[in-house]
């Protein structure tokens, strides 16, 4: 199992994750995200990261690997509607930056894409940092609206 030099595993996956299987959570997230989002922090955004903070207090909760009973995966369920984010892979994760917007963060991803070990994708037009490494097979990085 891969594990961020700079996340804990709380703050990658949900609360019902984390209590059912503790630190063998990393198993389920995907060494390609663990390394891009390490490269990021280190080398690209050099800010601390926020995604899930549930675990010191905070109220985000399903911004990492969204299992199949948190509530935007639920919600889906329940009226009978697909949902395959990459969030219910472990290959995504939505983010706010330290002193830095979501756009000022995704341009300096683009600005330096060459330090990426894998391709990845960014959600445009929205004020958190959504990446994931499902491979859109469009260059290193590729920016997608949903």
């Amino acid at each position: 199992m891969k594990e961020s030099r700079y996340f804990k595993i709380q703050e990658l996956v949900c609360p019902e994750v984390y209590r059912r299987y503790g630190e063998q959570a990393w198993m389920f997230i995907d060494p390609e995200l663990i390394e891009t989002l390490d490269m990021i922090r280190e080398k690209i955004i050099c800010k601390p990261m926020i995604v899930n903070n549930w675990n010191t207090g905070g109220s985000y909760t399903q911004r990492g690997l969204r299992c199949n009973i948190c509530q935007l995966v639920k919600s889906k369920t329940n009226i009978d509607r697909l949902y395959l984010s990459a969030h219910n892979f472990g290959k995504a994760v939505d983010a706010t930056i330290q002193g830095m917007s979501a756009e000022e963060a995704r341009q300096l991803i683009i600005k330096n894409q060459i330090l990426l070990p894998y391709p990845i994708r960014l959600e445009d037009g929205v004020s958190w940092l959504h990446l994931d490494v499902y491979d859109a097979d469009k260059g290193k990085v590729y920016l997608f609206r949903v």
